[in-house]
């Protein structure tokens, strides 16, 4: 009998199966890019110029040495002799040229008509009323006038008008408020010794070193320039600090975001190491927690870590809760036995969606975390197990107590076990039953309110946006 997926694990479903995680790539050079930068390196004369140059483009010496080489190759292949092409087109090239004296006549006789519109406004009496100095209401009139048919430069050029004074004459603003310079620190390093800082880091036997590097191999020499924030100041100005490690850029990794409205939708697991008898001996713990119910529906100790061991754990549990194709989400950091071959076919077999949290980030992964610090911090949990067989014991003991008797601040304080069976609604009942009785004795101690038991959750999930008026809580006590 085919299982209907409910609508939150669907789109769950969907989500991740659109999901595409990005490849870490390394920085790459193009040939265009490599030919550029050994044309600008044999450019530099200036001392120090190849450096600048380097730290600019975050390049070792190294990168322009093997450039070069590759430069040398190239040209020396070029130099061979190639098959002789077609011979240029003399007609082709005549026309070509007479285009181009067409369209520098068309510019010149445009130029022309400007200076004739020009020399027939100067003409006009301006001098003789002592206006052509630029600062009279006529020569602003006449300027205006060639506007429209020269553009402001040309007209402003031919009536010897400054272009900012016949913008200002157009639309007079009030005078702004000066703005003050900064002073100059008298501490501040000056030109030429900012140039001696920047000569020496781009200098050959330093231009490889990072400035911290530079400043003690400097002092060792009897060398005082700067402080080591001045030179990277002053590089930082000069646009040398780009990083030139050849590292890994490592891709966003979408967060996890997955919903349950009822048991066996999502299960979160982990494993976490206890304290063996010896200093460098740990017992493994495997388990499984419905973040829902916040059940434990399956666990596992064993005196090491392997992906066979968690296969055998998931299988068994989702046999035991018949768990269908289709229904279940199983939500896991990326620890070596989470992303395994062996498990990750175990799931697609039992048609288990599989989800992981994002790299260090504990926070995508809190119902597991937080009921592994429930167990740790519990009274009796010994500092050291002398045995597994002890160890084993002690999670009997504990399981059994936090399915079966812990009253979880999550869930309403309900049992796992309660809200996992679907009794937990009947024992809220009963709770309203006896406050309602209480009430009805006593309602002045209640303030005349009718209290109200803990609410029972009605969907749980990971990274779930919540209300801004909605303080965030860990989702495990």
């Amino acid at each position: 009998m085919e299982t209907q997926m409910s609508p939150a694990v669907k789109h769950i479903e969907e989500r991740e199966s659109a999901e595409v995680v990005a490849v870490a790539r390394r920085r790459k050079f193009t040939a265009s890019y490599k030919r550029r930068i050994v044309r600008e390196a044999d450019a530099c004369s200036d001392p120090g110029a190849v450096g600048a140059l380097l730290r600019r483009e975050g390049l070792y010496s190294s990168h322009l040495s093997n450039w070069r080489q590759e430069v040398e190759v190239i040209e020396l292949a070029a130099l061979q002799s190639k098959p002789r092409g077609p011979k240029p087109d003399a007609a082709k090239a005549a026309e070509r040229r007479v285009l181009s004296l067409e369209q520098e006549n068309a510019k010149l006789k445009k130029q022309l008509g400007r200076a004739e519109q020009i020399i027939d406004v100067q003409k006009k009496p301006l001098r003789s009323a002592g206006l052509a100095d630029g600062g009279g209401s006529a020569v602003m009139t006449a300027a205006s006038g060639l506007v429209l048919s020269l553009g402001a430069a040309a007209a402003c050029k031919g009536m010897g008008v400054s272009r900012a004074t016949f913008y200002r004459a157009k639309s007079p603003r009030a005078a702004l408020h000066t703005v003050r310079q900064p002073r100059r620190s008298p501490l501040a390093l000056g030109p030429v010794e900012r140039q001696q800082v920047l000569d020496v880091l781009h200098a050959p036997e330093y231009v490889d070193s990072a400035p911290h590097t530079v400043y003690a191999r400097l002092l060792d020499d009897g060398i005082y320039l700067a402080s080591v924030s001045t030179f990277y100041r002053l590089l930082r100005k000069a646009g040398g600090t780009r990083s030139r490690r050849d590292e890994l850029v490592h891709p966003a990794y979408a967060r996890p975001e997955l919903l349950a409205t009822k048991p066996c939708e999502v299960w979160s697991w982990d494993i976490t190491k206890i304290k063996g008898p010896a200093k460098s001996a740990h017992f493994h713990l495997y388990v499984i927690l419905d973040i829902f119910s916040r059940c434990v529906v399956g666990w596992m100790i064993a005196g090491w870590e392997s992906a066979e061991l968690a296969e055998a754990l998931i299988a068994d549990s989702c046999d035991k809760h018949a768990i269908a194709p289709g229904q279940l989400t199983l939500h896991a950091d990326r620890g070596a036995s989470m992303r395994s071959k062996p498990v990750a076919d175990l799931l697609a077999d039992l048609g288990v969606i599989k989800s992981h949290s994002r790299p260090y980030v504990s926070d995508d992964n809190p119902y597991s975390e937080s009921q592994f610090k429930t167990m740790k911090y519990r009274p009796n949990f010994p500092d050291r197990f002398q045995s597994i067989e002890e160890a084993r014991a002690f999670c009997q003991t504990f399981f059994a107590w936090y399915n079966y008797e812990h009253r979880h601040s999550g869930i309403g304080y309900v049992t796992p076990a309660a809200m996992h069976a679907g009794v937990a609604a009947a024992i809220y009942d009963q709770r309203v039953t006896v406050l309602q009785n209480a009430f009805t004795q006593h309602p002045n101690r209640f303030k005349y309110r009718l209290p109200r038991p803990p609410a029972l959750p009605t969907v749980a999930g990971i990274n779930m946006p919540k209300p801004e008026a909605e303080s965030g809580e860990n989702p495990e006590n």
